[in-house]
C-alpha cells in the first residue's frame, strides 16, 4: 500500500468549499466508492488534494448527463483507482460524445416542442384534437410519442 503523505491532506470542508460540492454529497461520493479519504486526528475526513481533480472529473459528467452508476464503472476502470489523466479524460470524453449528441437532440426536440402537443395522450390541450385525435398516439406505446420521435402524420 501506498504511504500517504500527510502535507498533502485536505479536510472534507476545505473539498467541499474548493469543489463546489456540499459535504454531504461528497460523503455520499465515498460511500459508493467514487473518492475515498484517510481518518486524521479526531477520526476526521481527510482527502488527498488530487481528490480535487476527481470530483472536478464527477461533476463534469455529470454535467453532461451520465448517472453515477456510469460515472462508477468509469472510475472503477482506472488503474489503482486513480484520478483520471488527460489521456483517461481524452479517451472518455470521446466515448461519451454519442450520448451527448443524443442528449442535445432531444433537448432541443423538447425545447422546440415544449408548447405544443406532444402526444402524451391526455386530450386535455386544445390542439390535441388536432395532434392526437382519439388518443392515437397511444398506437405506438406510451410516453411522449411525438418527443421520442413520431410524427401525427406517421399515426394517421
Amino acid at each position: 500500500m501506498a504511504t500517504i503523505n500527510t502535507a498533502n491532506l485536505i479536510s472534507i470542508g476545505e473539498l467541499a468549499k474548493r469543489s463546489g460540492i456540499a459535504a454531504s454529497a461528497l460523503r455520499f461520493y465515498e460511500s459508493r466508492g467514487l473518492i475515498s479519504s484517510v481518518r486524521g486526528p479526531a477520526q476526521r475526513r481527510q482527502f488527498q488534494r488530487e481528490v480535487l481533480r476527481r470530483v472536478a472529473f464527477i461533476r463534469a459528467a455529470q454535467t453532461a448527463g451520465l448517472s453515477l452508476e456510469e460515472i462508477e464503472t468509469t472510475l472503477t476502470a482506472l488503474p489503482d483507482q486513480r484520478t483520471p489523466t488527460k489521456q483517461d479524460w481524452e479517451k472518455l470524453s470521446k466515448s461519451w460524445q454519442p450520448f451527448i449528441e443524443e442528449r442535445i437532440r432531444s433537448l432541443t426536440a423538447l425545447r422546440d416542442q415544449l408548447s405544443s402537443c406532444i402526444g402524451c395522450g391526455c386530450l386535455s390541450l386544445k390542439s390535441c384534437a388536432l395532434y392526437n385525435p382519439q388518443d392515437i398516439a397511444n398506437t405506438k406505446g406510451t410516453g411522449p410519442r411525438y418527443l421520442m420521435g413520431d410524427k401525427s402524420s406517421d399515426l394517421v
